[in-house]
């Protein structure tokens, strides 16, 4: 049995659409069971086991673990994620689970400028102490975020920092498909792998892409960090933590260029979901 954790997020719900594509029974957990879990029905074949679990909760990861004998870890940013995801791998090891399949991210570093980074790193290395078989996955920006620019969009603009530096993006309907794959396939099962798309762009290109979609003229417009984290906490009303970390990542695409990886297509054997295309399927959401 695999136990997909946050079934309902980005990452856990592409996931469990391949692993059901595959045939492969699934354990999908959420703090919300009674709610259902986007693109899932009773009508699967093996069926979804959905379960109540919460990082916060030991007992109910107790419970959603017995029987299980590989976790996929993806648990959304947060100031207590080191914490939440260092105890969900001891209680999954515990209670007999064997493979871990890690969301890290590209820079888990202990010496990171970027915060959660840093995080990810520490649970990374709580992950290869603990002995179980583990297999880490550094995704890049989620094509699935972009979708977040849609209020700005509107307004005829894309904010950011990066100026012309190409950043790289993913679908995570391709995090998806690597990550089944890892929980399926023992020649995947142990690596650690950063992923991308096809090709690095930057938010100038992307504003002129989504003017030529659109119709409309869009254009960026470059802020400094500080600018675009007062923005983010006063317009966005993010928090300031996760306004911080947005700053961050943007920043390291300035002082590292970003460039894509093969690895997408070395495991699937299929190249990555293009930007171009996850923008026309989605391009309602930019619309006026």
């Amino acid at each position: 049995m695999i136990v997909v954790m946050g079934a309902t997020g980005a990452t856990g719900n592409a996931l469990l659409h391949s692993l059901l594509a595959l045939g492969t029974p699934v354990r999908a957990l959420t703090r919300t069971p009674h709610r259902p879990i986007p693109g899932i029905t009773g009508a699967h074949q093996p069926p979804v086991e959905v379960q109540y679990a919460d990082a916060a909760d030991p007992h109910s990861l107790h419970t959603a673990f017995k029987g299980a004998g590989q976790l996929f870890l993806a648990m959304a940013n947060s100031p207590a994620q080191v914490e939440l995801e260092t105890r969900v791998i001891d209680i999954a090891a515990h209670t007999g689970i064997g493979h871990i399949v890690k969301i890290s991210a590209p820079a888990a570093e202990p010496d990171s400028p970027v915060a959660i980074s840093r995080g990810h790193h520490a649970v990374e290395e709580h992950l290869r102490a603990s002995g179980l078989t583990h297999t880490i996955l550094r995704p890049y920006a989620f094509m699935q975020n972009l979708l977040r620019l849609a209020p700005t969009v509107a307004q005829g603009v894309i904010l950011g920092t990066t100026g012309d530096a190409p950043c790289n993006h993913i679908d995570c309907r391709d995090i998806g498909d690597v990550a089944a794959a890892a929980l399926t396939r023992p020649d995947i099962a142990g690596g650690t792998y950063t992923l991308t798309g096809p090709e690095a762009v930057s938010y100038p290109d992307l504003a002129s892409r989504l003017t030529a979609l659109t119709g409309d003229q869009i254009r960026y417009v470059g802020l400094t960090p500080d600018e675009l984290r007062h923005n983010l906490i006063h317009n966005a009303h993010m928090p300031a933590w996760l306004a911080d970390h947005v700053t961050e990542i943007l920043q390291l695409a300035t002082t590292r260029p970003e460039t894509p990886t093969t690895t997408v297509i070395d495991i699937l054997g299929r190249p990555p979901r293009t930007l171009d295309a996850f923008l026309h399927e989605h391009h309602a959401y930019f619309r006026r």
